[in-house]
């Protein structure tokens, strides 16, 4: 990668970091440190823990279109202030209907779209899945990072101060958009943002309404997780800056059992091991439903769960990628985040409504009869190879399009007269140079 290809991808890496650090902190520390509010209870908790995905999901496809009208910049830093007032408003709220509402507003800057079309325009085609995985690396790290240091913050500032903490690194990102990524002109994004005139065809997408739905199931388990354990970690006795303690170890274990479960598949994606994550979900969450209060349990359970989560986050993106036609990834990855976020809201709001009504521990049970839906619904996937998507900016004749389908390695060509571009799935057997000197000879 050149200077301008590093500097912007930090950069980019960097916002999104901050940026989620704040959505992620509050998750392993809300439903205990907001106890104090007056109209506490574990609905108004789950609400606000997943009231940012409705917003998300609303606005994730709307606001990715518009920086194709307005430009990446201006969508972005309109999205970071929102997000900074979301979270000055829950940081200043005295009840928890007001965090909701700050929460809700966090969710309106839904920028993630914007951001990595932005990371498309500013890098080359042969430099792109680098500063891709710069940025997908960075996604899960602030994950990792903030239930580790959530409930730290949270003993010591309070969930207020993590909220004004979240408010200042959205600010801190608007120089970062603003003078750290260069202007480039905005090149053809089928293959990064959605579309709406794709947006039906590939929303009843047979493979890939599945996938939707699965990433649906993902988020909102994670969060109906986060809303119970917290509050099962009191019943050992632990305050609230002591959780990393039980986080840590998970997360190590399960960032292992991800990578022995990596080495297994050995770049491939094969259904079974998508089978084995969800098994392995859902014995952690029946191990939850059952653990009497009994520590090593839990912890077993948590580490079983979070195994399987790491495979599947990290693959169904890979697998969405694959299953999308050429030119059509940006408008089914818009579909994907939309159900994956619209999952953060349902988990909150399901887990919630189950505490209010029943035993605590029943929402893991209902958890485990999610998992147990869910692997019913993924029996209809269909086994796919992993390719890779090209972007060629031009337009190629009939004959240059068999020719280019002809290549080895080649799955897929697609063309779209609107944007000029010719976009290409391909396996690793394809040589990118042949293909340039086909489009350049048009």
């Amino acid at each position: 990668m050149n200077a301008l290809e590093v500097r912007a991808a930090i950069a980019l890496a960097l916002v999104y970091v901050l940026r989620m650090l704040g959505l992620f902190m509050v998750m392993p520390v809300l439903a205990v440190a907001a106890m104090d509010y007056p109209d506490y209870s574990p609905m108004m908790v789950g609400l606000a823990i997943g009231g940012y995905g409705l917003t998300q999901a609303a606005l994730q496809i709307p606001m990715g279109m518009m920086s194709d009208r307005w430009g990446r910049k201006p969508v972005i830093l309109l999205g970071l202030l929102v997000f900074a007032l979301g979270s000055f408003i829950a940081a200043s709220a005295d009840t928890m209907a007001w965090m909701i509402v700050g929460r809700i507003l966090q969710g309106a800057g839904a920028i993630a779209g914007a951001i990595m079309a932005l990371a498309a325009d500013v890098s080359r085609e042969s430099q792109r899945a680098k500063v891709m995985a710069i940025i997908g690396i960075a996604i899960g790290m602030s994950f990792y990072m903030a239930v580790l240091i959530g409930p730290i913050l949270a003993e010591k500032f309070g969930l207020a101060g993590i909220f004004w903490i979240t408010g200042f690194l959205a600010m801190a990102c608007l120089p970062l958009i603003q003078w750290g990524i260069p202007k480039v002109s905005l090149l053809a994004s089928g293959d990064t943002l959605p579309q709406i005139g794709q947006l039906k065809r590939l929303f009843f997408s047979s493979q890939l309404w599945r996938l939707n739905i699965s990433v649906m199931f993902l988020h909102m388990l994670i969060t109906l997780l986060f809303v119970q354990l917290p509050v099962t970690l009191l019943h050992f006795d632990m305050s609230l800056e002591s959780h990393w303690t039980l986080y840590a170890p998970v997360l190590l274990a399960s960032i292992l059992g991800l990578i022995v479960m990596m080495g297994v598949a050995r770049g491939r994606m094969p259904k079974r091991l998508l089978q084995v994550a969800l098994i392995l979900m859902g014995t952690g969450f029946s191990m939850l439903a059952l653990q009497d209060n009994n520590q090593w349990v839990v912890l077993v359970a948590v580490v079983f769960f979070f195994t399987g989560f790491n495979y599947l986050e990290a693959n169904f993106p890979a697998l969405v990628s694959s299953i999308a036609p050429a030119g059509e990834k940006g408008t089914a990855m818009g579909i994907y985040a939309s159900f994956q976020f619209f999952g953060a809201f349902l988990g909150g709001v399901i887990s919630g409504w189950t505490v209010n009504h029943w035993p605590a521990e029943t929402a893991y049970t209902v958890g485990t009869i999610a998992v147990i839906v869910w692997f019913v619904l993924l029996v209809g996937l269909k086994e796919v190879s992993r390719v890779k998507r090209i972007q060629l900016k031009g337009w190629a004749s009939k004959q240059a399009a068999t020719e280019l389908k002809a290549l080895p390695g080649v799955v897929e060509v697609r063309q779209n007269a609107k944007s000029n571009a010719i976009y290409l799935k391909v396996t690793r057997e394809f040589d990118l140079h042949q293909a340039q000197l086909i489009v350049a000879k048009e």
